[in-house]
């Protein structure tokens, strides 16, 4: 009988790493399909890459269109969007809805690096996929683009203006509350001043708060709209959306303008692009 004790125990053990193993890589959804090493989802979009016309952030050399966005919203617009609704029907201030939304996410979101979670260097999920994670256990799992994105629908979905913006080697989103005082920094876009910061990934960071080091740095944002979502040849000009983002506020030491300059993009490109085909090679071998 002991023997038996022994051996369930150890059986129970090992089904327990080979579902943790399988969480660890799993998909976030089905309909995923590999080719050359890369993932593709439905529409066709990459999600281990962010640069090229079928990349998730469709990162051109000077400027970008975060498509994956575009998945949750519109008439394909589903719990992520919803959220934002249910948020916005008790939350008639605008301050109290978008920090509400805020608070869904920051509390919600665990942050996980890709290959721990899927096995790949890069892995964006889209908002739908990140919410039906934390409906069905509470917790949602993803690393900064996956809370931007995440967060960017739910705003939209709450009646507020968003947008998704990219620096060097990081991504977060905006939205557009030019009456909250608690922020940190003003973001201009598209002429516009009122954009303020929101990243959820420090389980402290305030809604308003900006990381020291990208006051005053090389930044492009995208607003947020329910544009068609299509494959297209990545922007090869700034335009539209992808415009001048300015700061004002505490520690950005008085107000500073910056463009889209080639350099910028050339980097994003070269940090999101490189890495995919090093991974494309290595799996080669």
């Amino acid at each position: 009988m002991k023997r038996i004790s022994v051996l369930l125990g150890l059986i129970l053990i090992l089904v327990a790493g080979l579902v943790t193993a399988g969480r660890a890589w799993a998909y976030p959804s089905e309909g995923f399909s590999v080719l050359n090493g890369e993932v593709f989802d439905d529409w066709e979009i990459c999600r281990t890459r962010a640069a090229g016309a079928d990349g998730f952030y469709q990162v051109s050399a000077r400027a970008f269109r975060p498509v994956i966005v575009f998945e949750s919203l519109g008439e394909n617009a589903a719990l992520a969007y919803s959220l934002g609704q249910q948020i916005a029907a008790e939350y008639p201030d605008l301050s109290q809805r978008a920090e509400a939304v805020f608070s869904f996410v920051r509390g919600r979101v665990r942050y996980t690096t890709d290959i721990d979670q899927f096995g790949y260097g890069e892995f964006a999920q889209n908002a739908d996929e990140l919410a039906t994670d934390i409906d069905q256990s509470g917790v949602g799992y993803g690393d900064c683009e996956d809370s931007a994105v995440l967060l960017a629908v739910m705003f939209r979905g709450a009646g507020l203006r968003s947008a998704i913006v990219i620096g060097e080697g990081h991504t977060a989103a905006l939205v557009y509350l030019p009456d909250y005082d608690a922020a940190t920094a003003f973001f201009r876009l598209e002429g516009e001043m009122g954009w303020i910061w929101a990243e959820a990934t420090g389980r402290n960071n305030p809604l308003g708060w900006v990381p020291d080091e990208l006051l005053g740095g090389n930044l492009a944002a995208y607003e947020v709209t329910e544009e068609a979502l299509n494959r297209a040849e990545p922007p090869e000009e700034a335009n539209g959306s992808v415009t001048t983002v300015t700061v004002t506020g505490d520690g950005a030491g008085g107000e500073g303008g910056f463009s889209l300059p080639i350099p910028l993009f050339a980097v994003i490109f070269l940090l999101f692009f490189i890495p995919s085909l090093l991974r494309r090679k290595r799996r080669a071998h």
